[in-house]
């Protein structure tokens, strides 16, 4: 009978956060006696409770992702100043916000060319975003300037051979990569610091702190966001839950 009273009660508060503030001194006192009670004896109903709030949580998130995407689709998949390839007319977009000095984005380049050639159906799109440091920036600003000097190709080239650099990324290292990749250093360098490069940065940083991106590598997969590495094996699970619907 106090079980049922319990519950009556909780769904009542439930109803009306009002309901507690109505009750007397002593309905308080019996009421919070009970539900300590009822805890101690019944604790998994707390890791329940907290595996609900979890999951409500979880797709509530993922809501807001999805109204994101869809609010920004042109920005995000179709941003004539990122570079995209894979295959352009692919049933799958995947879009990648990646720093050259992330570790995990290295790890993680592999994987993703590998998926994206045995796939053979998946656009790819780049999204430069610089987050840790200088030499996150001048990485950046090298690749963005030598495709808007020279093209996606050379930048696919660039953009390999950043993520591929050991050493550090300072003005006289990426110098000689431009001289290495058969650009002319003094012209990449000059293209680096014009504000047409600033601005593609500075929209990318905007778009990320708009989808609540904080760390890289970050993968938008058609319509779900990816926060963090994926093995392969787990990415190709993610593409063909998108191609399930």
């Amino acid at each position: 009978m106090i079980r049922k009273t319990l519950i009556g009660i909780t769904a009542l508060m439930l109803t009306s956060t009002a309901a507690l503030a109505e009750m007397t001194a002593e309905e308080r006192a019996a009421f919070r006696a009970e539900v300590r009670a009822f805890l101690l004896e019944e604790p998994e109903v707390l890791i329940e409770a907290m595996d609900v709030l979890n999951a409500r949580q979880q797709q509530q998130a993922a809501n807001r992702d999805l109204q994101m995407l869809r609010d920004n689709a042109d920005l995000i998949y179709r941003d004539p100043n990122s570079w995209a390839g894979g295959n352009l007319e692919g049933n799958i977009t995947i879009v990648e916000f990646v720093d050259y000095r992330c570790g995990y984005c290295r790890k993680a380049h592999d994987e993703v060319t590998e998926l994206v050639k045995s796939d053979g159906n998946i656009k790819l799109v780049m999204k430069e975003f610089p987050i840790l440091g200088e030499q996150s920036t001048l990485s950046s600003q090298f690749a963005i300037a030598v495709r808007l000097l020279h093209g996606d190709d050379a930048y696919k080239a660039a953009h390999d051979a950043l993520i591929a650099l050991r050493g550090d990324a300072t003005p006289e290292t990426l110098s000689r990569l431009a001289a290495d990749l058969g650009h002319d250093p003094a012209a990449v360098a000059d293209k680096m610091l014009t504000p047409e490069v600033q601005a593609i940065i500075a929209t990318n940083h905007a778009l990320g702190s708009m989808m609540d991106i904080s760390g890289t590598p970050t993968f938008i997969v058609d319509e779900t966001m990816v926060r963090g590495y994926v093995p392969l094996d787990g990415m190709r699970q993610i593409v063909a839950g998108q191609r399930a619907g």
